[in-house]
Parts: C-alpha cells; sequence; structure tokens
C-alpha cells in the first residue's frame, strides 16, 4: 500500500501549504495530456490524486497518521476492544453468557450463537446475508481548459478499472460526483458500490475560477491605453479581439460574455482587469510629454 507521504515526497510534519504545493507539481508533472506517449504516467498520476486525497483533508491526513485508514483511505482492522490482555480471563467478555450445558440455568444457544453474534452466519455455515459493495473514493483532476472545452476525463479507478467522466456543465472545486455501481463488488448477489469522485481545478497560470466565470489580467500597451483600440485576450478556447474605449486606467474590469466556464444555463463570462504597460525604453517625446504633464500640475 502505498505511503501518500512518500508518493508526494514530503516530510510527515508538512504543512498544508507544502503539501498542495507538491501535489500541483506532480500532477502537472504526470497529468496524461502532457504523457501521452508514457502509459505509466497515467498510473503514477492516479497515485498521485490518490495520495492528495488524503494528505489534502485534514481529517483523513489524521485518520491515516493514526492508522485508522490506509493509503487508499480504506478502514484498517482494529481489532476487538476488550479482547486483549492475555492471561486467558475473561474481561471484555462480560454481557456474553457462554452457557454450553442445556441445563437449568443455562442461557444463550453457546458458543455457535456467541460466534455467530460475532461475525455473522458465515462461520455457522449459513447463508451470508446480501450487502451491497463498498463506496470508494478517487480524485480526478481537471484543468481549466478541460472544463472550458467539455473534454472527457479518462481516469483510472482504485479498481484498476479505467472509464471516461464527463464533466458536468457548472462542476465546482472539490464536488463529488457519485459513479454508480463502479465501486466494491456487492455480496450474496447484492449491487456494486459505488465510486464517489472528487473533483480538484489545477490552479492556473492566466485564470483565476469564481463559480462560473473566469478572472483574468489584461496587459495594454501605454498608446492603446491613451488612444483606445483593439486588443488581443486570451480565454480558455482561444485568443478573441476586444475593443476598449481611450483613457483607460489600470484595474479598469471589462466582462466578456460567454467567455466563462460551461453552467447549467449557458457559460459564464471572463472578467479582464487591465494593467498598463510602459515602453521599455521610453523615447523623449514621452519624457517631454511626462515634463510638461508635471509642470501643470505644480503651476
Amino acid at each position: 500500500m502505498a505511503d501518500p507521504y512518500r508518493v508526494l515526497n514530503v516530510q510527515r510534519d508538512a504543512s498544508e501549504a507544502d503539501i498542495k504545493r507538491a501535489f500541483r507539481k506532480l500532477a502537472k508533472q504526470y497529468h496524461p495530456d502532457s504523457n501521452k506517449n508514457d502509459p505509466k504516467a497515467k498510473e503514477k498520476f492516479a497515485e498521485v490524486n490518490q495520495a492528495y486525497e488524503i494528505l489534502g483533508d485534514s481529517a483523513k491526513r489524521a485518520q491515516f497518521d493514526r492508522g485508522e485508514i490506509d493509503g487508499e483511505g480504506k478502514q484498517r482492522f482494529q481489532g476487538f476492544e476488550g479482547f486483549g490482555g492475555g492471561g486467558g480471563g475473561r474481561e471484555g467478555f462480560e454481557g456474553f453468557s457462554f452457557g454450553f450445558g442445556a441445563g437449568p440455568g443455562a442461557r444463550g444457544g453457546g458458543a455457535d450463537d456467541i460466534f455467530s453474534h460475532l461475525f455473522g452466519d458465515a462461520l455457522r455455515g449459513g447463508r451470508p446475508r446480501s450487502r451491497k459493495g463498498e463506496d470508494v473514493s478517487a480524485v480526478l483532476t481537471v484543468t481549466v481548459e478541460d472544463i472550458a472545452g467539455g473534454r472527457k476525463q479518462r481516469i483510472a479507478l482504485p479498481s484498476g478499472r479505467d472509464v471516461e467522466v464527463t464533466l458536468p456543465p457548472g462542476v465546482a472545486d472539490g464536488q463529488v460526483m457519485r459513479l454508480r455501481g463502479l465501486g466494491g463488488q456487492g455480496h450474496g448477489g447484492a449491487e456494486a458500490g459505488d465510486v464517489l469522485l472528487t473533483v480538484k481545478i489545477l490552479p492556473h497560470d492566466r485564470f483565476v475560477v469564481s463559480g462560473s466565470d473566469l478572472k483574468t489580467r489584461l496587459t495594454v500597451d501605454l498608446e492603446d491605453a491613451i488612444l483606445g483600440g483593439k486588443v488581443r485576450v486570451e480565454t480558455p478556447t482561444g485568443t478573441v479581439e476586444m475593443n476598449i474605449p481611450a483613457m483607460t486606467s489600470s484595474g479598469r474590469t471589462f466582462r466578456l460574455r460567454g467567455k466563462g466556464l460551461p453552467r447549467k444555463d449557458g457559460h459564464g463570462d471572463l472578467l479582464a482587469t487591465t494593467e498598463i504597460r510602459l515602453p521599455a525604453d521610453a523615447d523623449e517625446a514621452l519624457r517631454d510629454f511626462a515634463r510638461t504633464r508635471r509642470a501643470a500640475k505644480v503651476g
């Protein structure tokens, strides 16, 4: 069973920020889109996702550190409380009446009934009860481009099976999708469990996700900011042109409708906030203009 700390290459006392930073680095390194010719990268990517599901959740991390769950998030067997203590005494068995005899005063149906109580009918040779398979957890890591383009995602489940997943419109970071019947095998003819798939949206270097809207910084040259004109804006699905008015200042936000992420009733918007870029080498005419403006203010 893989140790999630080893998978993410972090110490056991690593901070949440360190764990998130390590996950982002490895997820980007092994993402299937960047390793289409490397079949092992997909396995490593799934392993990194599984490790982050444990260590990225403070409650699950604490359970793992205490030995309550394993590296896949499954419960570990803790033994029967009160049954220890050696010496062959009856400590821990209070409340059970062994009653091996059939004579007067005997209570219960003997050792057979005790083991039936503890372990069910399987040890008595009876037919085991039907029980639905266990639900299992997995993580699906996606990019902003994946969501914007409606790309189907292929994921390796903990069972080893590969499935294609379609992201629903309006999917959000941390949302849990239920894949019915793809979890643990059922018992006694019962149905299989489900896969609980947590969506993780990778941080982007240009876009910030805000619901179905996206936020970005738009760099504008000084002459375009003063005179106005067309500027090119990067969106998750390509580049578009936008007109900005003359005398546009830094910090002004423009809304490009429908250029955000899909949602149930259409698409969100792209909010582009301007940043004015000065020329790398200012000429004398620009310097003279600035001096004249300053002198006018002082006068």
